[in-house]
This record gives structure tokens, sequence and C-alpha cells, in this order.
């Protein structure tokens, strides 16, 4: 190591304090004074703050039932749901906030509201130590005084950067739920903890701080938490709370449905702008993102963002399930493959597709494989009613996809051999499932057990999609060559209801003469 590469910290400087030094070093870039005068200055003659104006939310009177139901299922234990801090996006930046779904689920909480933030089921008792139930605590940081540090100088938290924060008061007029500083949260975790007494869960992968946090106070309760055994059953219990947790969304609430049927309402609106801008996406080097950039800005404009990473894959694009990079060509008489949806305010978002022809009207061979891929989207709706396996919609989409390779001589057997376990020899052209849950998350309840969600029983209230596809790579020889570089994809998102099912999306057209007709209206 020569001189001009000798470290600058001091000797004999800890790990730990070399860390906390370059975590201070986001820091060099800023100038702000630090003289007592300053200080004094800075915290003085503010007019008192306005009110924020904050109301009981709409979802108050819904998520009680949420936290019961998940009360009921870990009595006399003390669970613990982080809303998750925030991410770092380059070095001193970081992403728009997003809480766990979990923690939004029970709460309420949406878009971009109180990172750190954690939620506690404390367990309830009578006087005979019998549970009862728990009592939900939301620990947030709240509003700081003005005559603080950080109300200037804490760009995490600071009003000068971030703008008011809730007071305490203002959190539960907003939740219907009990606040508390989070600088109380180690007190009521520790209370009462103990072998014999009361243990803890913690959602997993929510917050690494409070997973440590938990995990050193289990210790000091005297839980095993050293030995490999001991450490695998902990984890196995925090990873039955994310279970349950996932479960119970399985099913949505009225007020849930509502905000899906906003998610994709907003969705439907993006798809038009999308096609009245198919014109402006030909004529760019990039028209793929033309496509992409469309439908994000109406998202970001009518609600929170997309739930997802938008697909615009045009021409052979689209056979790549998850084309995101979204930097090709759109070019007149192929296809364009558009899978997005709307994230809104809450949360929820919608996952909706349509393979549209770029030049207003599908082709023969295009024509014939939309056709196939909707007569098997079709065929999963017949069966998407209580009662039924969540598997039928699947086993029903792909009897149908069978039956059509079998009819145009592509499949090497018989569509009944094909279809047995031993063969699934047309998956090769459609390699992904048919159906997922949808909600908060656009991959919803995926921690729910497979007896739970794929094995499962379609009940009423249940929001999944329907989302059968064809996918013909450019080079697949196993197949003739008008049909290669064609991929179709036709996704809804479907409502149960008592007698059957909605197809939320149904606004948006899906046979292919109703598409033309409907691009036509929009490029007039």
């Amino acid at each position: 190591m020569n001189e001009n590469t000798q470290p600058t910290h001091a000797e004999g400087e800890t790990a730990e304090e070399l860390r906390a030094e370059l975590k201070n070093r986001v820091n060099n870039r800023s100038h702000r004074p630090n003289s007592e005068k300053f200080k004094e200055f800075m915290t003085s003659n503010w007019e008192d703050r306005k009110d924020l104006g904050i109301v009981a939310g709409d979802f108050a009177s819904f998520t009680p039932a949420r936290r019961d139901a998940v009360s009921a299922a870990f009595p006399g234990e003390r669970l613990v749901v982080p809303a998750g801090g925030l991410k770092v996006r380059s070095n001193d930046t970081d992403y728009r906030f997003r809480p766990h779904s979990a923690f939004a689920h029970l709460t309420g909480f949406g878009t971009d509201q109180e990172p750190d933030a954690v939620l506690v089921l404390n367990p309830t008792f009578d006087q005979d130590g019998n549970p009862t139930g728990h009592e939900a605590i939301l620990f947030v940081r709240p509003l700081a005084d003005r005559n603080s540090e950080e109300f200037y100088a804490d760009s995490r938290y600071g009003e000068f950067w971030v703008g008011a924060r809730p007071t305490l008061e203002d959190v539960e007029r907003l939740t219907g739920i009990r606040a508390a500083h989070i600088d109380s949260l180690t007190d009521v975790l520790s209370k009462d903890l103990g072998p014999g007494h009361v243990s803890l869960r913690v959602v997993p992968e929510a917050d690494a701080e409070i997973e440590a946090l938990v995990e050193a106070l289990r210790a000091e309760a005297g839980f095993d938490v050293a030995s490999e055994e001991a450490t695998a059953e902990l984890a196995e219990l925090d990873a039955k709370l994310a279970e349950v947790l996932a479960e119970i969304r399985l099913t949505k609430d009225d007020w849930e449905i509502e905000q899906m049927r906003e998610a994709v309402a907003q969705s439907i609106a993006g798809f038009a702008e999308v096609v009245k801008n198919l014109p402006r996406a030909v004529e760019h080097r990039r028209g793929e993102r033309v496509i992409e950039t469309v439908f994000d800005a109406n998202a970001r404009l009518e609600g929170n963002s997309v739930g997802y990473e938008t697909i615009a894959a045009a021409g052979d694009h689209a056979t790549t399930l998850h084309w995101i990079t979204n930097d090709g060509k759109v070019n007149e008489g192929e296809l364009v493959l558009v899978d997005a949806g709307v994230e809104v305010e809450s949360l929820y978002t919608a996952d909706v597709t349509r393979t549209l022809p770029i030049n207003g009207t599908y082709s023969d061979i295009q024509r014939k494989i939309y056709q196939a891929v909707l007569d098997a989207a079709d065929a999963a709706f017949e069966v998407a009613v209580p009662g039924n396996k969540f598997s039928d919609v699947h086993a029903a989409a792909m009897k149908v996809i069978a039956a059509r390779l079998e009819e145009w001589g592509l499949l090497p057997v018989s569509a009944e051999e094909s279809l047995s376990p031993e063969g699934q020899q047309h998956r090769r052209w459609m390699v992904h499932g048919t159906s997922h849950h949808l909600g908060l998350d656009v991959h919803d309840c995926a921690a729910a057990r497979r007896e739970m969600y794929v094995d499962g029983v379609i009940e009423p209230g249940m929001v999944f999609t329907i989302e059968p596809g064809l996918y013909f790579k450019s080079d697949d020889l196993a197949v003739p060559e008008e049909y290669r570089g064609i991929g179709v994809r036709i996704e809804d998102d479907v409502l149960v209801t008592e007698n059957g099912n909605e197809n939320l999306t149904a606004a948006l057209p899906r046979k292919p003469e109703e598409v033309e007709a409907w691009m036509a209206s929009l490029l007039k």
C-alpha cells in the first residue's frame, strides 16, 4: 500500500465505528451550519402548526375483523408486524416507501406512509390467565417539536425534509388503533416475555432491524436461540405468522373489492392511452418504451404507481414472459403484448394483459392463435366458481390449449397423452400457470399453504387472474415458420361471487373483432 492509499481512519477504531463513519460520509455534501446561534434561531419564531385535516379512514371499519382473524390463530402470543423501512436507491437517496403488505392489510396504511412503524398485537388475558384476544398498538415516530434538531436536521423524519408527519392522535384518528411512540416498542415487546409466559412472533423479511430486536429479546428472556434446532423452530414460528397473514387475504372484504374495481378502472384507462399512442410508438426507435411510459404516466397520475413493472413486448419479445426491458421497435404487422396494472393509493393493484395488433387488424395466423388463447380463457372462466378447486381453472385452460395444439399438428403426441402428468408436451408453448391471486401484491397470498391456495377450494370474495397464453419463439423449430415470433396472452381479473364470477376487466375488449373495433375508435 503506498502513501496515496493509506486509510483515513484513526488507529484502533473498531469495525463498528468504521461502519458508522462510512455511513455518515453520505452527508459530506451538506453545508448545514452547526452553531448554537443557528440552532436557537432555527427553532424559534414559527407559527402554530396547522391541523393536517386527518379523519378516520374509510378502511377503519374493516381492519378490526382482519386483526381478529390473526388474533384467533395465535391466542396468548405477541405478534409483531413491521411496516419495514426505507430502501436505498443509490447512496443517500431512497425509493418511495411502500409498507409491507401484511402491515398495510391490518392497519389500512397505504402509499408512502409510516416507514419504520410497527404494529403489535399484544395478548390480553382474563383474571385467571386465560387469553381473551389481542390489543392492537401502532408504534410510530410522530411529528417532532419545532424546538428539536429533528425538525430541520433529520433528512429521514424531519419536517423540513419530508413534510409534516402525523401526531399520535392523528394516527389514532386515521386508523382507529391506539398509537404509541416507537421509542417505547422494546419495553412493550419485552413485557412478561419468556418460556411459560408470553412468546414473540415476527413477520420474517419485513424489517431486518425489528427481526434482530426480537431475536435479542428472545435471548434475554431465556428462549433458546443458540442451537441450530432452536433457530429452526423459531423460524418456523415466524413463518407460520406470515402464512396466516397471507391466508386471511385469500378472500377480500367489500372495501378491498372496491379498491380492486378502482385499480381495474384506471388500468383500462391506461390501456386506452396506450392504443392512442401506438402511432407514436411505431415511429420511435424504442417504441416499446413509448408504450411503457404512457401507461406508467397514467398510473402515477390516477393512482399511486404501477403495481409491477410494465411489460410492453412487441413482436418476438412477446414470447419472453417477463420482458420488462422494453427497448424494442414496434413494427406494423406485428403484435404487442401489454401486461400492466395500476396500483391505487391503498396499494391494491390490477393485473391486465391484452395482445394488440399494432396496425389495428389481426392477420389470419395471429387471429388463429389469439382465438385459441381466448377460448382457453373462457373455459377457465366456466370453472372459476365456488366449490371448484383453484387448480381446476388451470386444468380447464390447458385442456383447450392442448386440443388446439393437437389440431394444428404441433404436438408430438395426442392431446390426451400430453395432458397426463407424464406428458405435458403442450407446456412448451405455455410454461406459466393460468391464475394467481391478486390484491395488495400482484402475486397475492404467496405464503399461503398449498392446500389453501393451489389445491384450495374457490370461495366468494376471492380475486384472481385468468391468463392463458401461447408463445412461439422466433427460433422454435418445432413449429412452422408462420407461428414463429408470435406471443399471445389475455389476462383478466376475476371476482368470485356467490353464484359464479364477475370479470372485473370486462370493459376492456377481449374478442378479436371487438379489440379491432375498439382500437379503430381510439385511433380516429
